[in-house]
């Protein structure tokens, strides 16, 4: 969880006694990848757990001796080192935008520094995969979205994925890591393999109905898909949960489906679609009769965007006459904004219409500001212990909240799948 070059800053740091400067640091991101209209914060929770378990254990510091990565004296300092800075940041499942303050981190340079790997690796990728998530779940506007992309993701990354999708509107995963770690409903019938396994299809349909009951999803694709929903109806009745189809034109092939449910009295039966969809295929589907829709591929690597782009740089570090001074990276085109940071979501009549950041030395919001909208940022770690609230299965929870009473306050067009500017802009007063 840690790249070379944080180490060596830090002891180059330590030979030129900066090491140990009071420093602030800040995740944001400069664009919205794919010129999507907002993001999403996801993974901050899986990131606090990081921080309270970040040691350099007797075999890590073995091989950094051994390769001679670093000095004998940053060795000793690495062998106690525990985070014991603050952090504050953008409540998960919250929404940003480009400039946004997303994460603050305070400490020393060393101890702050040596967390920027982790907490881009996780930041970026969670919210990454919640960005694309988020599009699906408003184009289902309102049909349940599930994920199952396990098997097109690292096995950990996987679980990260499912949380993730989870926080940003998805009803259930696949994935039973997740569901045991965090919480997550899970879901999950069959596959083909399971209907060529048996001798016919109704009995394949027969042993998943005296498993699970009639309320079961058959998958009715394997074969011809008008004949195995005449089977699925024959061998569970109209009672029958649902279907799920897999191939085809989804569109025509679930019209199909509909009309053929309801012509052998199974209009209760709900069809879920699978297949590659994504949120353009999920808004294709908008005016077909899908009750539920599956997403694996798509959502895993964040439809197009498999990283949010979000940078760890210093914004902020104490002289050494005790006063702060503001930093900040000017190369073309990878600008930074010095200083520390708060942020407030401005609200007119509870729509979002700005992303108001502003120099803070404190981290305390305005009263001025303040009655402009929202605080962004809450407190995640202070003196090194982890704020709890944001871990766990309370946590995802929470995060989901948040998430959804963030997307309830942007304007109306904020939801386009086209590519286009923020649906707010950042303004830095």
């Amino acid at each position: 969880m840690t790249d070379r070059y944080e180490l060596t800053m830090i002891d180059a740091a330590m030979r030129s006694g900066t090491a140990f400067r009071p420093s602030v640091f800040e995740v944001f991101a400069r664009r919205l990848p794919g010129a999507r209209r907002y993001g999403v914060v996801a993974g901050t929770g899986r990131f606090l757990e990081r921080v309270a378990e970040f040691r350099f254990g007797d075999a890590e510091l073995a091989a950094l001796r051994d390769g001679e990565v670093v000095s004998p004296e940053l060795l000793d300092w690495l062998a106690d080192y525990r985070f014991s800075g603050d952090i504050r940041g953008y409540a998960e499942g919250e929404l940003y935008f480009p400039g946004s303050p997303i994460l603050v981190v305070e400490g020393s340079f060393a101890e702050a520094v040596m967390l920027e790997t982790v907490a881009l690796s996780v930041l970026n990728y969670d919210s990454a995969v919640a960005n694309a998530a988020t599009r699906m779940t408003r184009a289902a506007r309102g049909r349940p979205v599930a994920e199952m992309g396990s098997r097109r993701a690292n096995e950990e990354a996987a679980i990260a994925a499912a949380r993730a999708a989870y926080i940003a509107g998805f009803a259930a995963t696949s994935n039973l890591a997740a569901g045991s770690r965090w919480g997550i409903p899970t879901m999950g019938t069959a596959a083909h393999s399971f209907t060529l396994l048996h001798d016919s299809e109704a009995a394949a349909f027969q042993a998943q109905i005296d498993t699970l009951g009639v309320g079961t999803t058959l998958l009715v694709d394997t074969y011809d898909i008008e004949q195995g929903i005449r089977t699925a109806v024959e061998v569970a009745g109209t009672e029958l949960g649902g279907i799920r189809l897999d191939s085809g034109d989804l569109a025509e092939v679930a019209g199909s489906a509909r009309s053929l449910l309801d012509s052998l009295g199974a209009t209760g039966t709900r069809i879920t679609v699978t297949s590659d969809l994504d949120e353009y295929a999920i808004a294709g589907l908008q005016a077909s009769p899908v009750d539920a829709y599956g997403v694996g591929t798509s959502v895993v690597t964040g439809s197009g965007a498999p990283a949010a782009g979000m940078v760890y740089k210093l914004v902020a570090r104490q002289g050494d006459d005790g006063e702060w001074v503001g930093v900040a990276k000017q190369s073309e085109d990878k600008a930074s904004k010095g200083g520390e940071k708060i942020a407030v979501r401005t609200l007119e009549h509870d729509v979002a219409v700005e992303e108001t950041v502003l120099r803070s030395e404190d981290g305390e919001v305005p009263a001025e500001a303040a009655a402009r909208g929202r605080a962004l940022q809450v407190p995640l770690v202070s003196g090194g212990a982890i704020d709890e609230r944001w871990l766990g299965a309370a946590g995802v929870e929470a995060a989901r909240e948040r998430h959804a009473a963030s997307v309830d306050e942007l304007p109306a067009d904020a939801h386009r799948l086209a590519r286009g500017e923020p649906a707010i802009p950042t303004v830095f007063r």
